[in-house]
């Protein structure tokens, strides 16, 4: 019975690795359709929904657009984040679980009555349709993702070095560029890219906080699918599943080669 549970259990994660993928890969196929309409499988396969997405102009401002949010809202994140993370870990002072739980609230609300939140202050102070504050927004809702990720990272960096660093003579702040920030840079890469892929694909805060012209790629699916279902949907679909795998893959190079020159 024994041996024959770790097969059990590999069939079991094969099976539902399966399940989950089927969905993107039905949307992916449909994004290669040749066809003027949605139909699985395909008659025939061509890159015309592709080439009809990158030559469509507004399709190209709502991507640029949501490239430029998510790189404030990544930079913003990951910045306060780190601190964030550094003062709890090596921080000794009270309320450390109230405050870590408060900071951790936009993880645990509803996004929607986050962005109903943001919008009412935002119409306060004529901040709709500003990127720059929809990134400080969408950096809300990304902090927490960061923050526990530097906080294992943070857990993981002996504070021995630091210690030792200060006692050789070197300040608070050299300790903490050229010991906490080289010995945390995996962490500080992965929380990055986290960060830039949950504003890239966030929603419900884009709809509420841009206006009629700008609006982010997320934002234009989802008024698209309210006109017309069209092949072009599935090539940006295709496209974002893509952009999300590549930032995966960057991220476990990224981390390795890290790993690899820090233990050099």
């Amino acid at each position: 019975m024994r041996s024959g549970s770790p097969r059990l259990l590999a069939v079991y994660v094969g099976a539902m690795s399966i399940l989950l993928l089927l969905p993107i890969a039905i949307v992916v196929i449909l994004a290669f359709s040749g066809q003027s309409y949605l139909k699985f499988p395909p008659d025939s396969l061509s890159l015309r929904w592709f080439i009809a997405f990158f030559g469509d102009e507004q399709w190209r401002q709502s991507l640029y657009l949501s490239i430029a949010i998510a790189t404030i809202a990544s930079i913003l994140s990951t910045l306060f984040g780190f601190l964030a993370a550094y003062a709890f870990v090596r921080g000794t002072f009270r309320g450390k679980a109230v405050l870590l739980s408060l900071l951790l609230m936009p993880m645990i609300i509803p996004t929607v009555i986050t962005s109903i939140a943001l919008y009412f202050f935002s119409t306060r102070l004529d901040l709709i349709g500003n990127i720059f504050w929809i990134g400080c927004c969408h950096a809300v809702i990304a902090l927490p993702v960061v923050l526990l990720i530097l906080l294992s990272t943070l857990q993981g960096v002996d504070s021995s070095f630091e210690r030792a660093a200060l006692s050789l003579g070197a300040s608070r702040w050299h300790v903490f560029t050229r010991i906490v920030v080289p010995l945390a840079a995996p962490g500080l890469v992965s929380a990055t890219l986290f960060a830039f892929l949950v504003s890239f694909d966030e929603l419900l805060i884009a709809m509420f906080l841009t206006n009629v012209r700008d609006q982010t790629l997320a934002v234009r699916i989802w008024n698209s699918l309210h006109l017309e279902v069209e092949p072009t949907i599935a090539a940006v679909s295709a496209f974002l599943i893509a952009v999300t795998g590549l930032f995966l893959l960057a991220d476990w190079i990224i981390r390795r080669r890290l790993r690899a020159v820090s233990w050099r």
